[in-house]
């Protein structure tokens, strides 16, 4: 029998993992780049941690919420059916008491610390991934993770509300770099893991669309993300530090949507999948340099 250590230990970790907490973590590098951004320089220690608290809870929470629902899929699919809700050792309102909970203690949080519309982005955040993306589009249409991506663009527009109380032109192209990013990223995914989404009856865009046609459309988004990001220095709320950096990122990108277009079968998706991870943590690691650089080395 298990020591009761052991058991406390698991349960603690199947909460953890409910979170997705890699997933979460780079949520946060982004509503982090945006406060430094709308701070013009470092934002103040006390509201930085509110909200990486707080966006940890809700897109913590948000995460939870997908689980619950997505159990029958999780339990089809190789790659997820040892998750905690689809292996049985969380329940389905287990998940779903737990991510309605943290997503409270995140409203709670901002509208009391920060600022109510912080707060109601957070929220809107979670709804958006709950019903529109896992409950609305997943399961209806190839194009679920285009406009589904929308849930995991929301935390910038967070994060600047927190310094500013506003959502601003600079807010919105944060926005739009990511919604743009999701597709090319997610999709590369897709295309290591397509017979896990044909078994559990997702169309997701290689189940339903030939091969060529998928990386095709890799290759456009990731045009189209690269030339946003590049003409983000356009609206004057980045510089040079930041247009080096997206430049230099945008390039590794295309390279490598090309090479994955122009090579045999799948190959290059995994480099493509993990580079994009590393993409978005570093482009939003130049709007930081850039907003310290801009603060105190040149302003």
């Amino acid at each position: 029998m298990p020591a009761r250590g052991t058991l406390a230990s698991g349960v603690v970790s199947d909460y953890v993992a409910l979170t997705k907490p890699r997933i979460t973590i780079l949520l946060l590098i982004t509503a982090v780049g945006s406060m430094f951004l709308a701070a013009e320089g470092w934002p103040d220690p006390l509201l930085a941690a509110l909200v990486v608290a707080s966006g940890y809870l809700a897109a913590g929470g948000a995460n939870a919420l997908n689980h619950g629902a997505e159990r029958d899929i999780d339990q089809k699919m190789v790659r997820t059916r040892t998750r905690p809700v689809a292996g049985g050792r969380v329940s389905k309102w287990q998940a779903y008491g737990f991510g309605i909970l943290l997503n409270l203690g995140a409203f709670v949080i901002l509208a009391t610390f920060v600022n109510v519309l912080s707060g109601l982005l957070a929220l809107v955040g979670t709804l958006i991934y709950l019903f529109v993306y896992t409950k609305g589009l997943k399961r209806t249409t190839p194009q679920n993770i285009v406009i589904g991506g929308a849930a995991g663009a929301v935390p910038p527009l967070v994060g600047w509300a927190a310094v500013t109380g506003t959502v601003e032109l600079p807010a919105v192209y944060l926005f739009a770099i990511i919604f743009l990013w999701t597709p090319p990223h997610f999709w590369a995914l897709a295309l290591l893991i397509k017979e896990d989404y044909a078994r559990a009856g997702i169309p997701m865009l290689p189940v339903v669309a030939t091969l060529a046609a998928t990386k095709r459309q890799i290759l456009v988004y990731t045009v189209v993300l690269v030339v946003l990001s590049v003409t983000f220095v356009a609206t004057g709320a980045v510089g040079w530090t930041y247009l080096v950096g997206a430049i230099a990122l945008g390039t590794g990108f295309i390279i490598r949507a090309v090479r994955l277009a122009r090579g045999e079968g799948t190959d290059g998706a995994k480099a493509l999948y993990l580079f994009s991870l590393l993409y978005l943590a570093l482009l939003f690691g130049a709007v930081i340099a850039d907003s310290l650089v801009n603060r105190y080395l040149i302003g």
